[in-house]
């Protein structure tokens, strides 16, 4: 049984294995290697990752003690990171996971949410209700990268 919970600073070994491992196996056909090195260098920078979870509302998705996937939102409106391991692809961890984000930046007063999506991620996105603002082209490591500045828009409840 999947489960949800805060993130802790002991998860840091696993988020980041299970990062690096996301970006290097799922978008594989949607980036070159050299992009996907730039994206999720090896190793990590641990010190600014613990730091940037620490300070984002930060959720894990956990089954028998592994961490399947997590996400984080930089408040109050800005959907950080939403990543999960590739064998727990479509078990609806990554939908349970923005549903969590979104709630949090509505509990916030957010009229709508961020995120910044990758070419893989994009279908997802736009199947959870985002829009497209626009395609951009990022720098990672001197490595251009494109991806999209897409948002959703909360419903009123007046």
């Amino acid at each position: 049984m999947i489960s949800f919970r805060p993130y802790c600073p002991e998860d840091l070994p696993e988020v980041l294995a299970l990062f690096y491992r996301a970006v290097h196996t799922i978008p594989k056909n949607d980036y070159t290697p050299a992009q996907l090195d730039a994206w999720a260098p090896y190793p990590p920078d641990a010190d600014t990752w613990g730091r940037s979870l620490a300070q984002h509302y930060t959720q894990v998705a956990v089954e028998n003690g592994k961490i399947l996937g997590f996400s984080d939102l930089e408040e109050p409106d800005y959907l950080d990171r939403l990543y999960v391991l590739p064998e727990a692809l479509h078990l609806g961890i990554a939908r349970e996971l923005t549903a969590r984000m979104e709630k949090r930046a509505q509990h916030f007063g957010a009229t709508q949410i961020t995120v910044h999506a990758s070419k893989t991620a994009l279908g997802f996105f736009l199947h959870q209700g985002y829009k497209i603002a626009q395609e951009q082209t990022v720098q990672r490591h001197g490595i251009i990268l494109t991806n999209y500045a897409m948002k959703k828009d909360f419903l009123s409840s007046v």
